[in-house]
């Protein structure tokens, strides 16, 4: 009996690891998104994550929602400094999310500046 519950935990266990590096590290999707950065913000009351929004359309209509892990400061500087402007990001679709990493799953992987397809000069 005590060496099938050792077993059975081990199982249990490796299956809760297993499970978490799944949903971590395989992800679902990756693409790219482009359009005006709207909103980029720290938030959380227990956990503080960062999350962002892009307006793909002339009246916001259509809004992509995203997060970005503390991690990635790079990225988290270059979010700030684009505020209001049109960009371009890569990013990854996970299966799920953890509430310490955001509240989206997409996750932003590289930004940069572009031109506005709407307002050319």
């Amino acid at each position: 009996m005590k060496k099938f519950l050792i077993i059975f935990i081990a199982a249990v266990v490796i299956g809760i690891v297993g499970y978490f590096t799944f949903i971590y590290y395989v992800p679902y999707s990756e693409g790219y998104r482009s359009g005006e950065l709207i909103k980029f913000s720290r938030k959380g009351v227990l956990v503080k994550t960062w999350e962002g929004q892009i307006s793909q359309g002339l009246s916001g209509t259509n809004v992509f929602s995203f997060s970005v892990e503390d991690g990635e400061k790079e990225i988290i500087e270059k979010m700030k400094e684009f505020q209001g402007q049109y960009i371009k990001v890569t990013y990854k679709e996970r299966y799920a999310t953890f509430f310490w990493l955001g509240d989206t799953k997409y996750f932003i992987k590289e930004v940069k500046s572009e031109k506005s397809p709407i307002f050319r000069n």
